[in-house]
């Protein structure tokens, strides 16, 4: 940004607007950042078992870092409301994950792999809110919600990608290809990430303040409140409307928001019903054919290209606002998901039931920030309630899991598949009143 007379702030200064670079920076950043965040991610399970760890060590570990994620979400959100430095909330994390997942690699002991994998855990946590807010102040509160269905298409393109690079890189190189690969990423996400300019986000904007806000907030309404507009109150380092001090991160407001709350509740029983339907399918076709690498592959591959082919869709529900109809039809995927596989037994049953996982979550993942940018719009706290949201949805996909096991013990896998998937009819009497809340505004 460039330098400004004392006491004056224009407001090409204080908004650039996205540039065709900027926009582009983007789209690398959500295509690298399919890699970069997770560091060895699927991969760490099966190198420490190469190296003797027991399945209870694995799963402590998964604990471990699951707890992190859910306890430091929400203090995540309400830093990136707060901060200007949301490109280093993105660099200084992807950088430390794969300096974590190096050390695994060299130094494979409990002691070392715990400690290395709680502070990526604890990074990691920082990308979401930070590429979130970064999007939100890029292209404004009109465009969110397309670019958010953009953003998600390169993310699904560069997993799908990516996941043939790993399996290319380590079946030809070994492990130090999959370093390799690693590096190649993390690099390319940190350059993307500082192609953003920094004078294309509105900071404002990026935590949810109204338009009229924004405004003020960038000096446009008043050119002489421009240094108060960059400098908002001592240490908040966020622009603020003239004479007004910045909203700070209050659970009061978001707990008054009952169609927020009402979202939340969805999505926690979505995810709850959700989440341990894909790793059961795999469970019981590797059982059976014995195969267990391929069988996985391709049951992520199909719901990779499914998802793909759902922030495409995405970006034409959002701009026809068929949100809240298409929310209804992700959601009533799950329990046709639950009657195929009920259903039917045979491997062929894996291609529509991950087809309609990769649709189903793969337009919540979209809808659920819109919905948020939506419902918190002029609160200045939309990082901070995105991120409560997705603790919550965290908290049934985790809990989920230890119910599922209970039901395929007792009751075998169709019967669980059947259950889970009616999970979903529940969220949609808390789903229907929140979208309510959640029409187009200006």
């Amino acid at each position: 940004m460039s330098a400004v007379p004392a006491g004056r702030a224009p407001a090409s200064a204080a908004i650039a607007g996205p540039t065709v670079a900027t926009l582009w920076a983007l789209a690398l950043l959500n295509f690298f950042l399919a890699d970069a965040r997770d560091g060895l991610g699927p991969f760490l399970d099966a190198f420490l078992t190469t190296k003797g760890w027991q399945p209870m060590d694995l799963g402590m570990l998964a604990t471990i870092g699951g707890a992190i994620g859910l306890a430091a979400g929400v203090p995540a959100g309400a830093f990136a409301d707060r901060t200007r430095s949301k490109r280093m909330m993105i660099v200084v994390p992807i950088a430390l994950i794969t300096a974590m997942s190096f050390l695994c690699i060299a130094w494979p002991q409990q002691g070392v792999v715990f400690v290395t994998q709680a502070l990526a855990a604890l990074a990691g946590v920082l990308i979401a809110p930070a590429l979130t807010g970064i999007t939100l102040g890029v292209v404004g509160p009109k465009h969110f919600g397309r670019q958010l269905g953009k953003n998600e298409a390169w993310n699904h393109a560069g997993n799908v990608v990516l996941l043939g690079g790993t399996w290319g890189a380590s079946a030809w190189f070994g492990l130090p290809g999959v370093a390799g690969l690693m590096l190649i990423t993390t690099i390319a996400a940190i350059m993307a990430t500082l192609a953003i300019a920094p004078a294309s986000i509105d900071h404002a904007a990026a935590r949810g303040l109204a338009p009229s806000k924004v405004d003020a907030a960038a000096g446009l309404d008043n050119p002489d409140a421009g240094a108060a507009a960059q400098s908002g109150p001592a240490g908040s380092g966020q622009p603020s409307p003239a004479g007004a001090t910045p909203p700070a991160p209050s659970w009061r407001v978001l707990a008054a928001n009952r169609p927020l709350l009402l979202l939340s509740v969805a999505l926690l029983l979505f995810h709850f019903g959700n989440a341990p339907l894909a790793r059961l399918i795999s469970q019981q076709f590797a059982l059976q054919m014995q195969r267990p690498f391929e069988t996985t592959a391709v049951i992520t591959m199909v719901s990779q290209l499914s998802a793909l082919a759902a922030a495409l869709l995405a970006q034409r529900i959002i701009r026809l606002d068929w949100v809240r109809a298409a929310a209804v039809l992700a959601v009533l995927s799950l329990p046709l998901r639950g009657v195929l596989a009920y259903s039917f037994s045979e491997f062929a049953m894996i291609y529509p039931v991950q087809l309609l996982d990769g649709l189903g979550v793969g337009l919540l993942g979209i809808l659920t920030p819109f919905l948020v940018e939506r419902l918190t719009r002029g609160s200045g706290h939309f990082n901070m309630a995105l991120a409560a949201v997705m603790v919550v949805q965290g908290v049934g996909a985790a809990s989920s899991n230890v119910v599922a096991g209970y039901l395929v013990t007792h009751y075998g896998y169709a019967m669980t598949y059947l259950l889970h998937g009616s999970f979903a009819l529940v969220a949609l009497a808390a789903l229907l009143p929140a979208l309510t809340g959640a029409r187009a505004r200006p």
